[in-house]
């Protein structure tokens, strides 16, 4: 079956299903044409949001590749930094403790 026989059979499955008492063969045709229509409809539409959400995905997998790439070249590019602290800081943190304690210790003779 096509896709399009598998429309007529499911839109006139379904104007059978909600055919009103007095109502001729020929206006549930016209329904289930109607319906048939409405599935066509919906389907096309259901393909371009599809169509639209791989583009999507496409444009993002693109992007970060490339952003990947940069990245990677940008690092190959920049020398790493190495932080070395100066030992000065630390010498007269050091100093003035000692010197503190000698205070402390020997304060009250001088």
């Amino acid at each position: 079956m096509t896709p399009s026989t598998d429309t007529q059979i499911e839109a006139l499955r379904v104007a059978k299903a909600t055919q009103k008492e007095g109502q001729t063969k020929e206006q549930t045709k016209l329904i289930a044409q109607g319906i048939q229509k409405g599935i066509e409809q919906y389907k096309k539409q259901q393909k371009a949001k599809a169509r639209e959400r791989d583009k999507l995905k496409k444009k993002n997998i693109q992007t970060k590749n490339t952003s990947s790439e940069d990245v990677a070249d940008i690092s190959a590019l920049t020398p790493s930094i190495i932080y070395k602290q100066h030992w000065l800081p630390w010498g007269i943190v050091i100093i003035s403790w000692i010197g503190f304690g000698a205070y402390l210790t020997y304060g009250s003779v001088l």
